[in-house]
């Protein structure tokens, strides 16, 4: 059970219903985020982006991918591959260009593999901390170091798929991904140790889907970094366009999202609201992809309003 200390869902929607925000479809936000390179620790607040990303950005050269090795010696000559990989780093931009630039939703270049590689490697290790088992070391009895590869490569080559198409993305990932990994991986695992790290990402991927079922570990810490990239910056642009419904509404009353060590469970995620809009984010697209992970019972969720007062959004909605 997740504890989410706010209004209950019937207060929020009349108050929703009092702004008169209304909802219609559900289109994907454009994204303004920031970004922390981070080497040897990760904050307890998710990462936001050093620069937005809009249509202008996404034709700009690529940074380093930078995320906490620490004495991984496999991750670093993986991560070192990565950062000198012009095919990988362009099919992230052709993927930000088909995502911003043509179909006007939230980023999922280089910006957004990088923060959900970050909270993918912090979950990992409060995990393992409290004694959770990666399931590439429990089945294949290879180490936690191996498990680190497999979310920083899952999170890292989740979204290339959008390079070919936003729709069914998850499975243009895959063969992409697969063809990726036997240059990344070459030489740094025999043949038999790369199959199985192999498929323990491509699980990782096709698994982050919302509707997917994870059967690993890593999988559903993925997952769920994948949805916790969610801060108030993934919706700016389009909000402040006039795009305005439940959708770009609730990721804007989102301010910041938090991941330390739980209490009663290995991790606490403390999500920080301007609005109890948020509530529809965290009850409609973050708890969802929760509930389907293979990580639900070791999260404990709470999410609150910090001020007084809730931020009011919009003065009044027009269609």
């Amino acid at each position: 059970m997740f504890d989410i200390d706010i209004k209950t869902l019937e207060e929020i929607e009349k108050t929703l219903g009092e702004q008169d925000i209304l909802t219609k479809d559900e289109p994907e936000m454009k994204v303004s985020l920031k970004e922390e390179d981070r080497e040897e620790a990760i904050p307890t607040e998710i990462p936001t982006a050093d620069v937005e990303v809009t249509p202008e950005t996404t034709h700009k050269s690529l940074a380093r991918i930078t995320v906490p090795v620490r004495h991984n010696d496999k991750l670093t000559a993986i991560l070192e591959r990565v950062n000198q990989d012009i095919e990988l780093q362009t099919m992230w931009r052709c993927a930000n260009i088909n995502a911003v630039d043509r179909l006007g939703i939230s980023d999922h270049g280089r910006v957004h593999v990088q923060i959900v590689a970050n909270i993918g490697l912090k979950m990992l290790r409060l995990l393992h901390e409290a004694g959770v088992v990666p399931s590439i070391v429990q089945h294949h009895n290879l180490s936690f170091e191996d498990a680190e590869v497999v979310v920083v490569l899952g999170a890292l080559l989740h979204d290339i798929g959008i390079c070919v198409h936003r729709e069914e993305h998850e499975h243009h990932s895959l063969w992409l991904a697969d063809r990726k990994m036997i240059e990344l991986l070459d030489g740094i695992y025999d043949i038999e140790q790369r199959t199985i790290v192999k498929s323990e990402v491509l699980h990782a991927i096709i698994a982050h889907a919302r509707s997917q079922k994870c059967l690993t570990i890593e999988a559903g810490v993925v997952k769920v970094a994948d949805a916790l990239d969610m801060a108030k910056g993934r919706s700016r642009i389009p909000f402040e366009a006039g795009h305005i419904n439940i959708h770009s509404a609730s990721a804007y009353a989102i301010q910041s999202v938090e991941l330390k060590a739980g209490v009663e469970k290995p991790i606490h995620i403390q999500v920080n609201m301007s609005n109890s809009a948020g509530i529809f984010q965290i009850d409609e697209l973050l708890k969802k992809k929760i509930q389907n992970s293979s990580i639900k019972d070791y999260l404990e969720l709470v999410a609150s309003i910090g001020a007084e007062t809730e931020e009011k959004l919009i003065p009044v909605y027009h269609m």
